[in-house]
């Protein structure tokens, strides 16, 4: 398979965070050629609210990997970090997204690209235009900073 551009939301709000998406970042890296990675923002929990602050990142990447295989492996980073099934929303060790792969539309059971939340989500959307602000996601008619700049930002901050 041809390489594809990748980019990988990142989060994490249970443990030592910061250790946490440096260990996933050391383990994806195994298997994907990690190009860039946004700023580390520190973002208020989304859907279930009761729980701690997350760290979030987004990186870019470069694969081989068709799209349910990288899935796959990102699953199995999680397990061997130490994610536990949990609540939907829920607190978590460490999660890690297919965001974007390349320029494709892609629907499965288990898989959808671009990420049909992505939209909806300050702290990916942040993060993201640290990387790509003028980038228009397929399948959608603005650019990242232009969504970006129809949420509120309270809540999000980035770490030093």
């Amino acid at each position: 398979m041809k390489e594809a551009r990748v980019f990988l939301g990142v989060g994490t709000n249970l443990g030592d965070r910061r250790a946490n998406l440096a260990a996933a970042q050391a383990a994806v890296s195994e298997f994907v050629i990690i190009m860039k990675t946004s700023r580390v923002y520190e973002t208020a929990p989304w859907g279930m609210t009761d729980q701690p602050d997350f760290l979030n990142q987004v990186w870019e990447a470069s694969t081989t990997l068709p799209p349910l295989e990288l899935l796959h492996r990102l699953k199995q980073v999680e397990t061997v970090l130490g994610r536990k099934p949990s609540v939907r929303y829920g607190p978590r060790l460490i999660d890690i997204d297919i965001l974007l792969y390349s320029n494709l539309m892609f629907r499965s059971a288990d898989l959808v690209i671009p990420h049909p939340r992505i939209s909806e989500r300050a702290f990916v959307l942040a993060p993201l235009a640290d990387l790509e602000p003028d980038m228009v996601i397929p399948g959608m008619k603005h650019s990242v900073a232009e969504l970006l700049g129809r949420h509120e930002k309270k809540g999000i901050k980035e770490v030093k």
